[in-house]
């Protein structure tokens, strides 16, 4: 008998032992005293009731008055006209738009909660990108200010404007500059505002810089073709597309609106007219873009500019000095095939350049020049607005600062204390400036440097416009009051003007009623049900190039020397944080990066040879310290892809003055960016040394093979032409064993089936924010991530490969350390996996409580409140896409991401219920947005449609990647896309009779090139 054993009678007693109170501390804790709790939100017991409800219920209270209020909000009109009493349950959508691309705001009870396309948005009508899905977050973002500031303390906006208008007096006596700083504005109607400004004081200039510029662009077609303008790249019109370093299917320019067109010339449609363009991507880090090319170049951030040089010289039969790559034969021969290639695809072809050099831009023009692309696949005559910074002249705003020529400075959506060049100097300079002023929502690293801060609103609760391109207007509309003591910053400005009209939605109204209108025949209220107008496109005119390109040429080669030392640091942005202001946002955080599934942190990145060769391993934290003198200990990942010889850090992490979820993510990478010849390079050099010590990335995946099995089927456009079946195993079936047979689920209703195109999907993860917004999927932080615990329904699993006639085409762990050098050549795959609603579901037989069920319209359902948290069904799933709560993750204090209080829990959506510790879930298929379909229908009296229903995924998705619908429906798009012969069944060999099909990937690959990928 045990002599040590200890007994308690019940629960009570033995939860106050110290081991039980140490180890189960959150699960039992104490609430605090009530004097502490006051104590800590500066009350005392004698508080009035108001004062306590301000302080410790302003969050939720405000956003409930706000909601509450007479909706929709100041004469919005909802899409879909109903009557103006909020029906709970029904909700309504509104048009607006985020950052130039018009979106539909979802609205339960006045509570905006989810975004979707604008089927009226024209080129912006497919889907949209994962910071527009996760942008409704940011409304209820609790470490945002509750009321304007002023030296540091919280003021009335009638103190506020009496102290700016005292002091814009005084500059304007002085005879010293005002300045207005901001990115990019391409508001018609903020435009107007900022002219209005500079007309009561004179002395005002609007500065426009962006952390990520695209001024080269710009320069280089202001010298080429006197036009000082971003073009409108056409990537459906070109069958051939030739990219150095353009992430144009993630972050560069549009990045949603180029995978629409790029997609549409190869997606299933496309492939059974038997058309696919084809896609060379030269670069140095692995991008999503090069992910999704036919063949993928790596080559370093010095052969850059060498390599378009030759390009030119292949095309145009020119010597060009500067065009050697010694080092890198694959680069060579492939730069010669796509010389040629583009020569017999003049007037099809585009090429394009992520860099930010003007001489690098002018040469890429003149190239595009000779195979005329002008008036086809770039035009200039429509431009883009989206981005029209000037890197000189915030360059010279920091020496007129530092001169003490300024007297007053507004900050307008820009933070340069956090994301300018060098931000000492900026900061140092501004010390040096009377009156500084921050429209921003927070105290953030420039807002926290000025002495007043006018709070903004969030997008969602403004009026207001965008001039995405020439002739192309969206409007901004609120869809809900404003929740803070928050002023448009347009509004600010028309009253520190003393301007005629003040009230900032009348303003946008008349500009509108004014100047646009009229062109297009529209009225107002039309405006506000359509989102988007637009005037008749001009004609695309073609330009010829006549320039003379010897000081281009050596301006590349001496750029190009310049960067051959040391590691070539490659700064870039990343899909989920971009330029970092949207850094607070928790969805966004956990977002796994495309190409690496990094989660909640940037790193840097090295090729495999590169690590082993400077005798690093993965994790190990390195140095990295920039030609500046700036240094930062980050944590390395082992970079299948990576250029030999180069490095890449991600942009957009290191904030310290965001708010909770983003403060101290990560390390900042802005100072590493240079300025030169009048434009910012991402391009630098670093040295690197170990820091010493090790950091776990939080991935998603980590598993690097499908142990053999046919998880990934792809083939070449040329055997898919010969074979529509060639590669997806079609011809070579399995034998299966029934082990169902006396459990046949009859469909007699709806089958409700998915089919995901792999030429298609681009592994932007878009998908995966939507389904989070619409299922109410907890953020659970990066240490439960390193555990693998994500949460996500939907995850995109990338698959590498590369030649290799011995081992095929799966790479291993073990490969991976035998083929190092091919791994600087490897080929990606993007496979969108979520449940597959199995019609033999191995998770239904092993419930011991009928948690999981089949439904009689092909589903698996689950019945939360049965579930007992045994994960049978987990273990059971060959496709482990089932997910266990093994924290109650909405409400538990040690995971608040600021998504687990009461106030940023009024962006769920109250169609599906949250689940709590202890149960299993997984994709639904959104079932709530299934029974909406039948319901709408059935109100309408009226059979279901095709296309009534679409899931969040499926919505979101700007490549049309994912099709849902009714397979009992012969005529559906489901019904014809599982038709296709390209369609094969992941694991279709242990016969569980998944419920989503996949097509088969093609590479439009031929055997030249696959002889320059072994040269």
């Amino acid at each position: 008998m045990e002599s040590n054993k200890k007994y308690w009678k019940g629960l009570e007693e033995y939860k106050n032992t110290p081991d039980f109170v140490e180890n189960n501390k959150n699960e039992f804790a104490e609430p605090l005293p009530i004097e502490d709790v006051l104590s800590e939100a500066g009350l005392s017991t004698v508080t009035p009731r108001r004062d306590f409800l301000k302080a410790l219920g302003f969050g939720l209270g405000a956003v409930t008055l706000a909601a509450c209020q007479k909706a929709p909000v100041h004469k919005s009109i909802p899409y879909l006209i109903r009557p103006e009493e909020v029906v709970p349950g029904i909700p309504n959508y509104y048009v607006s738009t985020f950052k130039g691309s018009p979106v539909l705001v979802k609205t339960v009870v006045g509570r905006p909660i989810k975004i979707e396309v604008n089927p009226n948005g024209g080129m912006f009508s497919t889907g949209t990108d994962a910071q527009a899905q996760a942008s409704v977050l940011d409304l209820y973002d609790v470490s945002k200010l509750k009321a304007p500031v002023l030296k540091k303390k919280e003021t009335t906006w009638s103190e506020m404007d009496a102290f700016v208008k005292g002091e814009l007096n005084k500059a304007q006596a002085s005879g010293k500059k005002i300045r207005i700083v901001s990115s990019s504005l391409n508001s018609p109607s903020a435009k107007a505002v900022v002219a209005d400004f500079a007309s009561k004081y004179p002395t005002t200039k609007h500065v426009q810089y962006d952390a990520v510029s695209y001024t080269g662009i710009i320069k280089a077609n202001e010298n080429s073709f006197g036009k000082a303008v971003l073009p409108k790249y056409n990537f459906d019109k070109a069958d051939l597309i030739v990219s150095f370093a353009a992430d144009f299917l993630g972050t560069w320019i549009s990045g949603e609106e180029f995978t629409a067109q790029y997609v549409s010339n190869r997606n299933h449609k496309s492939l059974e007219k038997k058309k696919m363009s084809r896609h060379f991507q030269f670069e140095t880090g692995m991008s999503l873009t090069g992910t999704n090319a036919d063949t993928r170049v790596p080559i370093k951030l010095s052969e850059e500019g060498p390599a378009l040089i030759a390009l030119y010289n292949a095309i145009t039969g020119n010597n060009l000095a500067g065009a050697a790559l010694p080092n890198n034969a694959y680069a060579t021969k492939a730069l010669k095939l796509v010389g040629a290639e583009l020569l017999q695809n003049k007037g099809k072809a585009l090429v394009v350049s992520g860099s930010n050099d003007v001489s690098t831009q002018i040469l890429v023009n003149a190239i595009n020049a000779a195979i005329g692309s002008y008036g086809t696949t770039i035009d200039l005559d429509n431009p883009c607005k989206r981005y029209e910074g000037n890197d000189a002249e915030f360059a010279e705003l920091i020496n007129e600062m530092n001169r003490g020529e300024v007297a007053a400075v507004f900050f307008l959506n820009s933070n340069p204390a956090y994301d300018a060049t060098n931000a000492k100097a900026f900061t140092d300079a501004l010390t040096k400036v009377a009156l500084k002023v921050s429209f921003a929502d927070r105290a953030d690293e420039t807002a926290d440097l000025c002495d007043a801060v006018a709070i903004t609103p969030n997008y969602l609760e403004s009026w207001g416009d965008a001039n995405t391109y020439e002739g192309y207007y969206s409007v901004v509309q609120p869809t809900i009051n404003p929740v803070f003591n928050s002023r448009q910053a347009e509004q600010s400005l028309l009253i520190w003007s003393d301007a005629a009209v003040q009230d900032y939605y009348q303003y946008v109204r008349n500009n509108w009623e004014k100047t646009i209108l009229p062109s297009v025949g529209k009225t107002w209220n039309e405006l506000l049900q359509l989102g988007v107008v637009s005037s008749t496109a001009k004609a695309a005119g073609a330009y010829s190039f006549g320039m003379s390109l010897e000081a281009v040429v050596a301006s590349i080669s001496a750029s190009s020397k310049a960067l051959q030392k040391d590691i070539e640091l490659h700064v870039y942005e990343s899909i989920p944080m971009r330029d970092g202001k949207h850094a607070n946002n928790a969805f966004l955080q956990e977002l796994p990066d495309p190409v690496s599934k990094v989660t909640w942190d940037n790193y840097i990145a090295l090729a495999p040879k590169q690590a082993e060769k400077l005798g690093y391993k993965e994790f190990d934290l390195i140095t990295v310290k920039g030609e500046n003198g700036y240094a930062v200990d980050l944590p390395l990942l082992i970079q299948p892809g990576q250029a030999m010889g180069t490095a890449s850090v991600a942009l957009g992490y290191g904030r310290v003055k965001v708010g909770k979820a983003g403060d101290n993510v990560g390390k900042n990478a802005f100072p590493f960016v240079t300025f030169n010849n009048g434009t910012l390079k991402y391009a630098t050099t670093a040295k690197l040394s170990a820091a010493g010590g090790r950091e776990e990335l939080a991935q998603t995946q980590t598993h690097h093979s499908f142990e053999g099995r046919n998880i990934i089927r792809e083939t070449s456009l040329k055997d898919f032409l010969k074979d529509p079946a060639a590669g997806s195993g079609n011809h070579h079936k399995h034998k299966v064993y029934d082990l169902w047979t006396t459990d046949k689920h009859e469909k007699l209703g709806n089958d409700w089936v998915m089919a995901i195109d792999l030429n298609a999907c681009t592994g932007c993860g878009s998908c995966i924010v939507a389904c989070n917004v619409e299922n109410n999927i907890p953020v659970v932080g990066k240490d439960e991530v390193r555990k693998r615990r994500e949460m996500h329904w939907l995850r995109i699993d990338r698959y590498y490969s590369f030649n290799d006639e011995k081992a095929g085409h799966e790479v291993t762990k073990e490969k991976e350390i035998a083929h190092m050098e091919d791994l600087d050549q490897v080929s990606v795959v993007h496979q969108p996996m979520l449940c597959q609603h199995c019609d033999h579901a191995p998770c239904e037989t092993v419930c011991p409580v009928l948690a999981t069920v089949h439904s009689s319209d092909g589903l698996n359902h689950m019945a939360y409140n049965r579930c007992v948290g045994t994960r049978y069904c987990a273990n059971n799933c060959p496709y482990k896409v089932r997910r266990f709560n093994w924290f109650n993750y909405w409400n538990d204090s040690r995971f608040d991401n600021y998504l687990n209080n009461e106030f940023t829990q009024l962006v769920l959506n109250p169609d599906v219920t949250t689940r709590s510790r202890g149960v299993m879930e997984k994709c639904s298929m959104c079932i709530q947005r299934i029974q909406a379909g039948k319901l709408t229908a059935k109100m309408e009296k009226r059979a279901l449609k095709d296309g009534d229903i679409k899931m969040a995924c499926q919505q979101a998705c700007s490549a049309n990647a994912i099709i849902f619908g009714d397979k009992n429906d012969p005529n559906s798009e489901v019904a014809k896309a599982l038709r296709s012969e390209r369609i094969y069944y992941v694991l279709e060999e242990i016969n569980v009779q998944p419920g989503i099909g996949y097509m088969t990937k093609v590479r439009n690959i031929d055997s030249e090139t696959k002889e320059a990928h072994h040269a």
